[in-house]
């Protein structure tokens, strides 16, 4: 069991490996951070850790972030959480998940809440800064977790591109005024940036490697 103080934070690549999720744990409580994946391996992922999910949030409204939100939080009695402006977007990409043989979120899905902006406690003693970042989606966010130097990106940003603005709802000068925003924000150089496909940069990285990061 974890130390009751413990504060983790866990990039995971559930299967099958496509999007990147993040848990986050203080002792024995958790959230999921962009629920990818099958609901029973969060499970077992959860029991295995002897955690308790408290909550789900999402970068923003497509399958692959959310495949298991609706179920899992349904399942633990939780909320979970998207940014109202996607909520179009639930169930739309039902035919990608068919692709990797993922369940359906099916019609009667438990319906999520919508994610404040600003500063957030989302465990004890763990704050977390949402930031709108839209383009790739109308409701896309970031977050930040300033005490531990980690920054969630999404798919707004990646190693050295930026996300796909072709799917419902994409708007291309939205999502560069959403990373010329995160730019001037002038985050700590080294602060670990999770990005929602790839490896994982930090801000210095981006600033030497991506041209669009400006």
């Amino acid at each position: 069991m974890p130390k009751n103080n413990a504060v983790k934070f866990e990039v995971l690549h559930l299967p099958p490996e496509n999007t990147i999720s993040m848990l986050v744990s203080v002792g024995c409580d958790a959230v999921i951070f962009d629920a990818w994946g099958r609901a029973s391996d969060w499970e077992k992922v959860l029991s295995e850790r002897g955690l308790n999910l408290r909550a789900i949030y999402a970068t923003h409204g497509h399958p692959d972030h959310i495949a298991a939100a609706p179920e899992l939080a349904k399942k633990f009695d939780v909320d979970w959480f998207l940014n109202e402006k996607d909520n179009f977007l639930i169930g739309w990409g039902n035919g990608l998940l068919d692709m990797f043989n993922i369940p359906q979120i099916t019609p009667d899905y438990k319906k999520p809440k919508n994610i404040p902006l600003g500063t957030i406690e989302i465990l004890p003693g763990i704050d977390m800064e949402v930031m709108e970042s839209p383009g790739h989606t109308p409701g896309g966010l970031m977050f930040y977790f300033p005490k531990y130097n980690i920054l969630m990106v999404g798919d707004t940003l990646f190693q050295e591109s930026y996300g796909n603005t072709a799917f419902p709802g994409g708007d291309e000068k939205q999502l560069f005024e959403s990373i010329g925003k995160l730019y001037k924000k002038d985050l700590p150089n080294g602060t670990r940036v999770i990005h929602g496909h790839g490896m994982e940069t930090s801000i210095d990285w981006l600033k030497k490697n991506n041209k669009f990061f400006i």
